[in-house]
């Protein structure tokens, strides 16, 4: 029989479109489930597809009249009135890297960043205004230290 963390566990599920490394992944998705739980909302489902710049510029072409690239975009498919969240994230590996050099940051941190940012969008946060960025960049602070706290708590087993 499943624990609750091997349940939770399995609602969010990782997809390669793009070969990556992704480090620590199970802790990576109790950051997000802490995410949600925090935020007030509930999980059903969440894939993570992590893609190539081209793949994901098709997606916003197709799905949002788009002309660019960008590192990720989130889409909410939870059906009217259903308190369980279904989603979809894609993430551009291409951008992660291109912005983690920018920034002068690991990739995996970035990488994080970018998990962390298209889950707050889940849960109703938006970064159209510089307030709204403002708040969505303090609470990506917020579970970016969350994610390191587990990652120690995990190393000392």
């Amino acid at each position: 029989m499943l624990s609750n963390q091997e349940k939770n566990n399995r609602k969010i599920k990782f997809r390669f479109q793009k070969k990556i490394n992704l480090s620590n992944r199970i802790i990576v998705k109790q950051t997000l489930l802490k995410l949600f739980k925090k935020q007030k909302k509930a999980l059903c489902y969440l894939d993570i597809i992590f893609c190539s710049d081209e793949y994901l510029l098709d997606i916003n072409k197709a799905n949002l009249d788009h002309d660019y690239f960008t590192d990720t975009i989130t889409f909410d498919f939870t059906p009217k009135g259903q308190k369980e969240t279904i989603g979809e994230i894609y993430i551009s590996a291409d951008r992660v890297k291109e912005n983690a050099t920018t920034y002068k940051i690991s990739f995996q941190n970035e990488l994080l960043r970018v998990m962390i940012h298209s889950t707050l969008h889940l849960c109703g946060y938006k970064d159209k205004s510089p307030s709204q960025k403002k708040e969505m960049t303090r609470l990506e602070d917020q579970f970016i230290k969350t994610h390191q706290r587990l990652c120690s708590t995990w190393n000392k087993r």
